[in-house]
């Protein structure tokens, strides 16, 4: 999952694509050093775009969460996307990544210096192999402790100590909960557990992104007629689950083989969820 800078890219910016990684934000830019910027991702692979119009219509609401102003509406974004998309070979994988993000201010940004960015870059889906997981001794903040009604970049630093903190345990990613101590998500995705056939995910409290692919997930089971339960997960569930799976937008959906020494198998509800997005994401 991570990125490699040597990938094909392009970046639209002040009405011009560039090819590779041009540089935008300069020393004096409050971006870069109060962390004024949000942004969303999308996906683009076997030549679809699922939920491309939430994703961009998620990025000028977070703009709008972090009191910038964007200058685009989200219709105007999904534009711009599907040119960059054309750029790559017909079903190339690749990551979608618009944001918006201050120029200037002190502490608080001028909300009349917005920009806008779009960045669409080469990035192979991860296969469904399995991945293991752990606990995190990190939490997400509390929305009175961090602006978590945005996908804002000034978030992820936190989730990326969570995930070295697994990488060094010798995981691949790792379950991080809330400030009360009941199960957030991973630090990468969405988390789905599943036990006697119904699937249970964490109901949303403002302490974590409930992401679009998650929502998509949610609705393609409950029309499957599988039982879907929003709800406050405690992290012994998780251990007692009979099938653990990630919901997210850089790998979809994919199951969870390993929670600290126990081993597990891909289960149904996991296969059912995976096969009907992938058909979802063909048939729109």
């Amino acid at each position: 999952m991570l990125a490699k800078m040597d990938r094909k890219a392009f970046t639209y910016i002040d009405g011009t694509w560039h090819e590779g990684n041009p540089p935008l934000l300069g020393p004096l830019t409050h971006a870069t050093w109060l962390s004024s910027i949000v942004f969303d991702g999308a996906r683009a692979f076997e030549g679809v775009a699922p939920d491309l119009d939430l994703h961009c219509q998620r990025v000028v609401n977070s703009a709008k969460n972090f009191d910038l102003v964007p200058m685009l509406t989200a219709g105007e974004i999904e534009e711009l996307c599907r040119d960059g998309i054309r750029r790559f070979p017909h079903g190339a994988e690749l990551y979608i990544r618009p944001f918006f993000f201050a120029e200037d201010g002190f502490i608080l940004p001028i909300a009349e210096s917005t920009r806008f960015a779009l960045t669409i870059f080469e990035a192979p889906m991860p296969k469904p192999n399995g991945f293991s997981i752990c606990l995190s001794r990190y939490r997400r903040p509390a929305p009175d402790q961090a602006p978590t009604d945005a996908k804002a970049s000034c978030l992820y630093p936190n989730s990326a100590r969570a995930l070295r903190e697994a990488l060094g345990k010798g995981f691949d990613n790792a379950v991080v909960l809330d400030p009360d101590g009941n199960v957030a998500e991973l630090t990468t995705s969405n988390i789905f557990i599943v036990k006697d056939g119904v699937a249970i995910t964490p109901a949303p409290n403002g302490t974590f992104l409930a992401g679009i692919t998650r929502a998509r997930v949610i609705q393609l089971l409950r029309q499957a007629g599988v039982t879907v339960e929003e709800r406050t997960v405690r992290w012994e569930e998780v251990l007692d689950a009979d099938e653990v799976f990630s919901a997210g937008n850089y790998g979809k959906v994919l199951p969870v083989t390993r929670i600290e020494k126990r081993d597990l198998q891909p289960g149904p509800v996991y296969r059912r969820a995976r096969g009907m997005y992938w058909e979802f994401a063909h048939g729109s």
